[in-house]
Parts: structure tokens; sequence; C-alpha cells
């Protein structure tokens, strides 16, 4: 079975791919991950404030009687809230690339330009086959208004195409007014792939510790908001798509296939049940499709985006009003 498929001009095996997650931090579950079949391996994110913390201490430490960088320095997470510091990132996509013949997207996360983009040209130094630029803001000021964030993406994008040669995936929230719109200026900006979508970690409260929590791993049922976007956008960009968030069995492969997706990013699911289960998905998508008589993956690919499906109201306004006239009880 012909499971290959093309995600931002990397030829793929097949669509699997371990997504960001700490698996990529052990060249142990690097290993792993290889011998379960991925198709290629996307790092963890270097951060913006790890970036501008570094480059505020190394000028403190040059301009030792200058007390705004170390004040400034207060405003950042601490360097043992981070896995890897921005050196050690680089050395880390090394020694990925030094011990896997697989693809490696490296990740940038942040949400303003400046100087910190310039480590998009120095993780290219380091042997990145592509790079994922995670756009991950919650916006609080009244003064950031929607055309304010949008334009300082594309502006980023724009940054890192200038400065690279390396493939750019941007990873997106679903959090925007017209997401056609502004994916599309992306796209006219340089973004090579959208990755849909990025995960905000929801906040919960305890109420006897007083204490906010956070609870990690996605379920299926969040797949639902992707598989309508990526039917949307599929015909609407000329870009690679990738999902992530919510694949855990092959069905859910097969739906985001369907729907439009290039490559399937799998991380909850493999950090609960191992880096080999990517191997069992990948082997049961490959038994769904002889079952069901296709004779490649690129024939599921699309057939039920907002173009293709038989029904492409199911993904528009007239299938929400629908559902609440018929809903019986």
């Amino acid at each position: 079975m012909d499971l290959s498929t093309t995600y931002m001009g990397l030829e793929l095996a097949h669509p699997l791919m371990g997504g960001a997650s700490p698996l990529a931090y052990d060249l142990g579950s690097v290993k792993r991950l290889e011998d379960a079949g991925a198709a290629a391996i996307v790092m963890p994110s270097l951060f913006e404030e790890q970036i501008l913390r570094e480059q505020l201490a190394t000028h403190d430490s040059i301009v030792s009687h200058d007390d705004v960088s170390a004040e400034a320095l207060d405003y950042f997470p601490r360097n043992d809230e981070f896995k890897l510091g921005p050196d050690e990132y680089l050395e880390k996509v090394r020694s990925i690339k030094s011990c896997t013949d697989l693809p490696v997207i490296a990740s940038l996360n942040g949400m303003s330009g400046g100087r910190w983009l310039d480590y998009a040209k120095l993780i290219e130094q380091a042997g990145a086959d592509a790079l994922e630029l995670n756009i991950y803001y919650v916006a609080m000021d009244p003064e950031d208004t929607g055309t304010v964030l949008e334009d300082r993406a594309v502006e980023m994008v724009q940054t890192i195409k200038e400065a690279t040669q390396l493939p750019i995936a941007v990873k997106l929230s679903p959090f925007y007014t017209s997401l056609v719109d502004f994916t599309s200026r992306l796209v006219e900006a340089g973004a090579d792939a959208l990755v849909i979508f990025n995960r905000f970690y929801q906040p919960d409260i305890d109420v006897e510790e007083l204490e906010v929590t956070r609870v990690n791993l996605s379920s299926p049922a969040e797949l639902l908001l992707r598989i309508r976007w990526l039917a949307i956008l599929s015909c609407r960009v000329e870009a690679s798509l990738a999902v992530t968030g919510g694949v855990h069995s092959e069905i859910d492969v097969v739906k985001s296939v369907m729907a439009g997706a290039h490559a399937v990013q799998m991380v909850s699911a493999l950090l609960e049940h191992g880096p080999e289960h990517l191997l069992t998905v990948r082997e049961d998508l490959e038994r769904w499709l002889i079952d069901h008589d296709y004779d490649s993956l690129r024939q599921l690919q699309g057939s039920m985006s907002l173009e293709n499906c038989p029904n492409p109201t199911a993904y528009e306004r007239a299938n929400y009003v629908h559902m609440l006239q018929s809903w019986k009880y």
C-alpha cells in the first residue's frame, strides 16, 4: 500500500510523525520513534522568552552598571523552567540529526518581531530540515487588536523566509476572526505549511488547594474542530496542511486526511502508549485502506474537503441551523 505524502516539500513515506513533545528531548525516544517508523520528528519549541532573556543577560554582563537589563530579566520565566537553553537547543538539533535519518523539524515559539528571530538561521545551520513557527499568544491587552496581531505574525514569517532557505510551517490557534483570510496572508508571506491547531492548555481551578492547574493530554473529541478547518482550508490556501491535537487511532488519521491533511502529528497518544503506538496506527491505517479498496493514501487525501464532500453545507452555517432545528427531545 502506498502511504506516501508530500508535506511542505518533504517527501514522506507516510503522514504519521511525532509532534512537538518531550520525546524529542531524549535521543533514546527519538530512536524509538524512528524504529516505530515515524515519517519525521517535530522538536519542541525554543521560546522567544528564552532567547530574549539570554540576549538581555549578555547585554547586562557587558554593561554592568546598566540596571535596565537586570530588571528586565525578572519579566521572563526562570531558566530552570526550560528544558534546553538556546545554545543547548541548537546542539540538540545537531545531535538528533546525527543519530537519525528522519527529517527534523525544529520549532520557534513567539509572538513578536525582533532579533530573537535570528535563531531561525542558526537552526538552519545546525541542520534542521524545516522550521515550525508556533504562534502562541493570549491577547489580554486592549491595544492588541486583531489586525496588529495578524500583521505581526505575517512579518515574522517574512523575516524568517528572508533569512533562511528552510520550509516554514506556521502552527496556529483557531481563534482568529477570519481564519481563511489570515492563513492566505501567511501563505502569501512565504509559509509553506499550516499546522491545525495549537492546543491552548486550558487552566482549571483546584477549589480546595486554591491553585490553577491544567490537563495536558488531548482526546479524539478535539479532532472535530480541526477536521472542519482542514476541510475548509484545503481548498482555500495553496499550502501543505498538518493536523495536531486529537489524533489517537487510524480512524482519526483517515478523517484528517479525508478533510485535507498532508501530515499527521501525534503527541498525546504517544506519550500515553509509547512511541511504538505510531507503528500500530500506521499498520491499522494500511489495513483500513486495503479493506476499503484504496490503492494509495493520496486517493483518500481531500476526498471529504469542502470542495469535494457530498454535502459541503455540513462545514458551514447551514449545518448549525439544521442541527438546532432538527434536535428532538
